[in-house]
């Protein structure tokens, strides 16, 4: 028995777990990977992220490992077109963090454990939910010969379990998706030339490349190609970057390759009698922009009171669909806003190319506007 059960313990889930416990609250944690995918995935943590996960004592922890970037510059043809800063985001963390997810989720569940060491349950994969109305039985079983089956009861069910979410399917909550015609490859090398604590957008006629520092002196960059693509070896990749950009990342440092064509999923709804959608199984956005793990904290830093409140006995329907409706608007802005971000990377030819570039380095001339871009791109 538990007062919820979480499916998933990705950051999303992890971070709502660690809000209800120092609530009081019995939480147990499903999560069918037996560990943590260790290739960095999300990196990017906008600033009212890191202020919901100071709520959690993990913010401070995370910048110390992580890198600050205070702002960014868009390049095309070796010339700086426009500059960006984050100073006037936010007046306590006035930087996007870069951090590797596998350490973003270390520390939080590391929070976690703190709060209850069996919280959390790995190798346990959900089959079956059952909803009278009044408990919620989750039936799992374990994933291999490492993981635990078990048969839980609870009164909330919370569905994290990212964006192909068997949560989703099980509660019979339909979604729409999108595809579109962006692809992606990316890798992680050490650093090489300058701005290395800065983000920089190259923008080319071949298509955006975009170059992110990460701790320890490392650098992702991600390429756009002109269709679907196999994960490229670190020789081809660092051949692209140096053809766009003129910088050569050495392929004997890569330690990360990818590739990914962006999709958008979003609920149709993500409240389900007593279960409730949070996160990627709620909206799948783009990771152009890096808002979907950030999105998925704040829906749960929202959420979690109105846990509280429903497990003390106090009505919260009108407030739950008031959220829902508030999260289903943060989404389809986030998506929207993902798109943007896909369209100005895309391919142009040079004179369109020179008129984008004109918009970048007017837009960023004028300091209202560019205060304003900035407080988008940081998720303000």
């Amino acid at each position: 028995m538990a007062d919820v059960v979480i499916v998933g313990g990705g950051p999303v889930g992890l971070y709502l777990a660690a809000l209800l416990l120092q609530d009081g609250v019995a939480v147990q944690i499903l999560e069918q990977r037996l560990r943590r995918e260790p290739h960095s995935r999300a990196i990017g943590i906008h600033p009212p992220a890191l202020a919901a996960l100071d709520r959690v004592a993990v913010a401070s922890a995370m910048v110390d490992a992580g890198v600050q970037i205070r702002g960014g510059i868009a390049v095309s043809g070796t010339k700086t077109v426009g500059s960006m800063s984050f100073a006037s985001v936010s007046e306590c963390f006035p930087f996007v963090l870069s951090l590797p997810q596998v350490t973003t989720e270390t520390l939080l569940e590391r929070r976690v454990h703190e709060l209850d060491g069996a919280a959390l349950v790995r190798g346990t994969r959900v089959t079956e939910i059952a909803d009278d109305g009044g408990l919620v039985t989750v039936v799992a079983e374990a994933t291999n010969a490492g993981g635990a089956g078990t048969r839980i009861t609870s009164r909330l069910l919370v569905g994290a379990d990212g964006s192909r979410s068997l949560m989703r399917s099980l509660l019979g909550i339909p979604a729409t998706s999108r595809t579109y015609p962006d692809h992606y490859v990316m890798g992680d090398f050490e650093g090489t030339g300058e701005n290395l604590n800065e983000a920089v957008l190259y923008l080319e006629a071949e298509g955006i490349v975009e170059s992110f520092p990460l701790p320890g002196g490392r650098r992702r960059w991600v390429v756009r190609i002109p269709r679907p693509a196999a994960v490229p070896d670190a020789i081809e990749l660092a051949r692209m970057v140096h053809q766009r950009t003129g910088f050569r990342p050495d392929p004997a440092t890569n330690s990360m390759l990818s590739s990914f064509s962006p999709r958008s999923t979003v609920a149709c709804r993500s409240v389900a009698g007593r279960a409730v959608l949070i996160g990627d199984a709620a909206h799948e956005i783009s990771p152009i922009g890096g808002q979907g793990m950030n999105l998925g904290w704040l829906e749960a830093a929202e959420l979690a009171p109105i846990i509280c409140d429903a497990l003390a006995g106090k009505p919260v329907g009108q407030r739950l669909h008031a959220y829902s409706a508030r999260r289903r608007k943060a989404a389809s802005l986030a998506r929207w806003q993902s798109e943007v971000n896909m369209m100005l990377g895309r391919p142009l030819a040079p004179p369109f190319l020179a008129l984008r570039n004109h918009a970048v380095s007017a837009v960023s001339g004028i300091p209202a506007a560019n205060r304003l871009v900035a407080r988008r791109f940081t998720m303000q």
